[in-house]
C-alpha cells in the first residue's frame, strides 16, 4: 500500500483496496479446504486425450474455437503436492524447439512441447527452500529465473539448455545443477523479466531484502553472476509489472526504460532507467480498485494498457460488481497523467488473474473460466472497451460449470501464448499442464 507521500496520487482510487495480507489469506483458507476434501490427492484426475472443440465441448471441457491438443497431471511431472502455479515458455533460437517451465508448489517441471503439440517430461527442479503456493518464473535468452514466497528462496538461475540432450527424467540438483542463485532477496511474490536490457525485477520481496516489496533491480547481463542494480521503494508493494524500452506517444521518455507496475490500488509509471534513481512519474486509482493485480500493455504503440483486478469482482466493487470478469482499459499517452477509459466484462463470472496481449489478442488466465482469448485490436479507435470481443475460450475447470461459474480462486493460474507454433500453455491449480490450439480468426 502507499505511503503517506504517495498516497495524495491516488485519491482517484474511490473504492479502498485491501492489502496483500487479506489477499494472501483468502487463497490459502479455500485452498487449504480443498486440500481437505481430497482436491489435490493422486489419480484425482483423469489423463486426458487430444479432443477438438466440437459443439462448445472438449470432452469435459467447456470451449469455443479452442481445442486441447495435449496434457500432463502435475503428478506426472514429479510434483508431490500436485499443485500448479505460474508457467512460461523457452524457443530454443537454433532449433525452434519449444519448451516450458511448469510451477508448481514444490518446484519447477521441465516439459517440451513437440511439433504436433504432443506433451514430453523432462525432469524438476525443486523448490530451494520450502513448498509455497507461489512461485514465479521468467526466462531470458537460454536461461529460467525462478522466485518463491518462500523463506530464503532467492532467485534461481537455471540453464534451459540442459534440457536438449535429456532423454530420461531427472531431477536437477539445487547446487550443482543452477548456474546461479541470487540471494539478495530471501522470497518475492513475482518476477519480472525486461529481455531487452537483462534486466530482472523481483516484487513483492520480504522485509529483509529492504525494498518495501517494491521492484528489487537484478542484472543478468552475466547469468552465472547477478548483481543488484537498485530498489524502487518509494510506492510501496509491487504486485506485478511490465517493463519496456518506451516507444510511445509521449516523446518526452522515448527509449527510456519505463515499468509499468500494479501497486494493489494504482497504476504506477516508473522511469527505470537510472537504477540507482528511479523516478515515479505517476500513481493512478480508479473506481472499483479493490487489489490491483496485473495488467500488459495493449497495443504496438504503446498508447493504451490492459489492468485486472484480483478481488474486484469477489468483492462486487465498481464496474465489477455483477462478479464478471472485468478488465480496465488505460490511455497511457501521457505517462504522467494516465486515464481510464473504459472497460470490457467477459460473458463469465471469474476472478482475472494474468493476461498477455500477443498479436492483438488478450490471452487472459481467468481462474475458473479459464483461458479467454478476447479480441483488443480496437483499442486505439475505440478505447471504451465496447467493440472488445471474445473470440475464443478453454474452460479447464468444469466444477463450476452448473452454477454458471464463481468468483473464487480455482481453476487456472497462468498462460502463455507466445510460441511461434501457436501452441498455448495454460497452467491450472489442481489439474496440470494444458496444451490448447487457438482455431479461430
Amino acid at each position: 500500500m502507499k505511503t503517506s507521500a504517495t498516497l495524495l496520487l491516488a485519491m482517484t482510487a474511490l473504492v479502498a483496496a485491501e492489502p496483500m495480507s487479506v489477499l494472501r489469506q483468502k487463497k490459502l483458507d479455500l485452498w487449504s479446504a480443498q486440500n481437505e476434501a481430497g482436491v489435490f490427492d493422486i489419480n484425482r484426475y483423469a489423463a486426458q486425450a487430444a479432443t477438438s472443440c466440437v459443439n462448445g465441448k472438449a470432452g469435459e471441457y467447456q470451449c469455443k474455437n479452442v481445442d486441447l491438443v495435449s496434457f500432463l497431471r502435475h503428478q506426472d511431472m514429479g510434483s508431490s503436492t500436485r499443485r500448479g502455479n505460474d508457467v512460461w515458455g523457452w524457443t530454443h533460437a537454433a532449433s525452434g524447439r519449444e519448451f516450458g517451465a511448469v510451477g508448481q508448489t514444490d518446484g519447477t517441471a521441465f516439459v517440451e512441447i513437440k511439433a504436433d503439440g504432443s506433451l514430453v517430461y523432462l525432469g524438476r527442479l525443486p523448490t530451494q527452500t520450502t513448498s509455497s503456493s507461489w512461485r514465479d518464473m521468467k526466462v531470458i535468452g537460454n536461461h529460467v529465473y525462478i522466485g518463491a514466497e518462500s523463506s530464503n528462496h532467492g532467485l534461481q538461475v537455471f540453464d534451459l539448455t540442459k534440457l536438449l540432450t535429456i532423454t530420461t527424467p531427472r531431477t536437477f540438483s539445487i547446487t550443482s545443477d543452477l548456474k546461479a542463485r541470487f540471494t539478495g532477496f530471501g522470497n518475492s511474490h513475482n518476477i519480472v523479466a525486461h529481455e531487452e536490457k537483462n534486466m530482472i525485477y523481483a516484487v513483492g520481496t520480504g522485509t529483509a531484502a529492504g525494498c518495501r516489496g517494491g521492484l528489487f533491480m537484478v542484472n543478468v547481463t552475466n547469468p552465472a553472476a547477478p548483481t543488484s542494480a537498485g530498489c524502487l521503494s518509494a510506492g510501496g508493494y509491487v504486485h506485478d509489472a511490465q517493463c519496456v524500452v518506451y516507444k510511445g506517444p509521449d516523446t518526452r521518455y522515448t527509449n527510456k526504460e519505463i515499468c509499468f507496475n500494479f501497486n494493489e490500488d494504482t497504476l504506477d509509471i516508473v522511469d527505470v532507467t537510472n537504477k540507482r534513481s528511479p523516478v515515479t512519474l505517476s500513481s493512478t486509482g480508479y473506481t472499483g480498485a479493490s487489489y490491483t493485480h496485473q495488467g500488459w500493455l495493449a497495443d504496438a504503440g504503446m498508447r493504451y494498457l490492459l489492468l485486472d483486478d484480483e478481488l474486484d469482482e469477489q468483492n462486487k466493487k465498481g464496474p465489477a460488481a455483477n462478479q464478471k470478469t472485468t478488465t480496465y482499459i488505460v490511455d497511457i499517452s501521457s505517462l504522467t497523467a494516465p486515464k481510464f477509459t473504459g472497460t470490457y466484462q467477459s460473458p463469465a463470472t471469474a476472478i482475472d488473474h494474468n493476461q498477455y496481449v500477443h498479436n492483438g489478442l488478450s490471452y487472459q488466465a481467468n481462474y475458473g473460466s479459464g483461458l479467454r482469448i478476447v479480441d483488443v485490436r480496437s483499442v486505439t479507435t475505440d478505447p471504451t472497451g465496447k467493440s472488445f470481443k471474445e473470440v475464443g475460450f478453454f474452460d479447464c475447470y468444469p466444477e463450476d460449470d452448473s452454477v454458471g461459474g464463481r468468483a473464487e480462486f480455482t481453476g487456472t493460474w497462468s498462460v502463455y501464448p507466445y510460441f511461434k507454433s501457436g501452441h498455448i500453455l495454460l497452467n491450472s491449480i489442481e489439474r496440470g499442464i494444458f496444451v490448447l490450439k487457438y482455431t479461430g480468426a
